[in-house]
This record gives structure tokens, C-alpha cells and sequence, in this order.
């Protein structure tokens, strides 16, 4: 089930749910106008987030920024006809290749044997939408090229495209008063690809681009929100198993030995995923 928690004075957000692929959703509410970051993957989705998070004032959001493209990220689009949305100009381009498809069981299932949609996300897709199918990709209403500063009153969001291996649009929004950095799927390997994988090259110039962010809280979309330490955890396994897949030529074995000296201690389950991605990458 979901939760709405809240962190700092203007930041609410809802919990993520992995079996149908719904992300965390923000919520930054300033004196003036509210944004809501991502859409959510179904109109559902859009509309429990903001009704449990707006119930007291029965607002809507006066604008939603999409982080990226990703189907679960921009489906719940349609909840909000009077709300204003919000892309970088890549999300627009990519959300317009979705226009001509249909969304029945039978065409996902052609489009995973094709290799343009990748199986965890037909199943999700199934799952979220079990009793209808009525999909309908809404364009966003404004987009912008690379950085964009929006004031709520009282609480300022820095968007900003960063791109990275997950999505080449993905988009960040840095809540400024709050010190609140919402990733969206920035920080993931890429999955829509023959192999899921991380790019050496790619991987540390968003994490370098990600640490001009003056942060206490991260919000990747898929998991809890990291504290500082966490995020500077996450990243430095991300840095360091790159540079080990630079030193020893993708070898799999010899990163795994490298890492597992560097860490002194049993490799993890994630540890391990994340070096199988940047061999991948390699």
C-alpha cells in the first residue's frame, strides 16, 4: 500500500509500489502555486497522490514537471487536464514516438518479441491496468532546452536536465529552500537495451553534474528517500566500480576481486548487480 510522508515544510511525497511499477511522486507546495513532480503511471495513480496530499485545501497542483519519457512516469498525465506540464524538449520528442501505440496485451507482447518495450515493464503495465486499458499519452504543455528556476513563493524548484544512462531526458528538481534533490530514475542503469547496463563515462559525468547540488535529501523514484550519507554512499559504489571496470578491461572476475579488496568484506547483492551493468556497459 501506499503512504504520504512529508519532509521539511513543503515537500510531501508518495511512497513507491514495485509490483505495478509506480514511482514516487512529489508534491512542493509554496504560498503561491503548488508542483507536483512526475505523473505517475496511471490516472489512478495521479489522482490518490493528489487527493491525499491536497485533501485539506481540495487543490490540484497549478503545474507537474516529468522527469522522463518512461511510461510511469508521464501515463497519469490525463488526471490533470487543468493542470500546466512540464518537460525538457528530449521528454517531448519521446513522448511523441508513443503516440501511434496501442497499449493491448496483444501489442505489448509484439513490441517486447521486437525489443522496443522490455518485459518487467509489460508486466507492470498488466498489472496497473487489469480492468481497463484506456491509455492516452498527453504532450506536455511547456518544455524547456536545459534549466529552468520556478518560484512557488517562498519555496524555489531548480529543474534541470542531467541525462544519464538510464534516460538521455531524465530531469532532476532541486527544491532550494528545503535542500531536497528529487532524481527521478537519473542514478539507474539503463533498461531498455539489449543488456541492462551502465556506461563508465556517462555514469560519473551525471554523478559530477549531481554533486553541484547543495542536498540533505535524495529522492530516487524507486526506492526511500537517501540521506546525505546514503546518496554519498551509493555514488561513491557507483565511482569506484566504474573506475575498477576501467582498470581491468570489463573483466568481470578481476573488478569482483578489485571491488571486494577495496570493500574488505563479502560483496552484496547490489554490489554484484551493479558491477554484471557496468561489464555489460563495457
Amino acid at each position: 500500500m501506499h503512504s504520504i510522508k512529508k519532509i521539511g515544510q513543503n515537500f510531501w511525497y508518495i511512497t513507491p509500489i514495485s509490483l505495478t511499477d509506480r514511482p514516487i511522486l512529489g508534491m512542493v507546495v509554496g504560498s503561491n502555486k503548488t508542483l507536483m513532480i512526475d505523473a505517475g503511471n496511471s490516472k489512478e495513480h495521479a489522482k490518490y497522490f493528489i487527493k491525499e496530499t491536497l485533501k485539506h485545501e481540495n487543490l490540484t497542483p497549478d503545474m507537474v514537471v516529468l522527469t522522463h519519457w518512461h511510461w510511469d512516469h508521464i501515463f497519469g498525465l490525463p488526471a490533470m487536464p487543468d493542470t500546466l506540464s512540464i518537460a525538457s524538449a528530449k521528454t517531448r520528442k519521446e513522448m511523441e514516438k508513443l503516440l501511434p501505440f496501442s497499449w493491448s496485451d496483444e501489442a505489448i507482447d509484439e513490441r517486447v518479441r521486437e525489443g522496443t518495450e522490455i518485459e518487467f515493464c509489460a508486466k507492470a503495465i498488466k498489472e496497473e491496468y487489469q480492468d481497463h486499458r484506456d491509455i492516452q499519452v498527453v504532450l506536455p504543455d511547456v518544455t524547456f532546452d536545459r534549466r529552468m528556476e520556478i518560484d512557488l513563493g517562498g519555496v524555489t524548484c531548480v529543474v534541470q536536465l542531467v541525462g544519464g544512462d538510464h534516460a538521455a531526458d531524465s530531469v532532476i528538481v532541486y527544491v532550494k529552500e528545503e535542500k531536497i534533490l528529487f532524481l527521478g530514475d537519473c542514478i539507474y542503469p539503463k533498461m531498455y537495451a539489449e543488456k541492462v547496463h551502465y556506461t563508465m563515462k556517462e555514469t560519473l559525468r551525471l554523478l559530477n553534474e549531481l554533486d553541484g547540488f547543495d542536498a540533505d535529501m535524495y529522492i530516487p523514484s524507486h526506492q526511500r528517500p537517501w540521506t546525505k550519507e546514503e546518496f554519498r554512499q551509493e555514488t561513491n559504489k557507483l565511482r569506484i566500480i566504474a573506475k575498477y571496470t576501467d582498470l581491468c578491461g570489463g573483466d568481470k572476475q578481476k573488478i569482483t576481486i578489485e571491488y571486494q579488496n577495496y570493500v574488505n568484506r563479502e560483496l552484496k547483492e547490489d554490489e554484484l548487480e551493479t558491477i554484471a551493468y557496468f561489464v555489460n556497459g563495457y
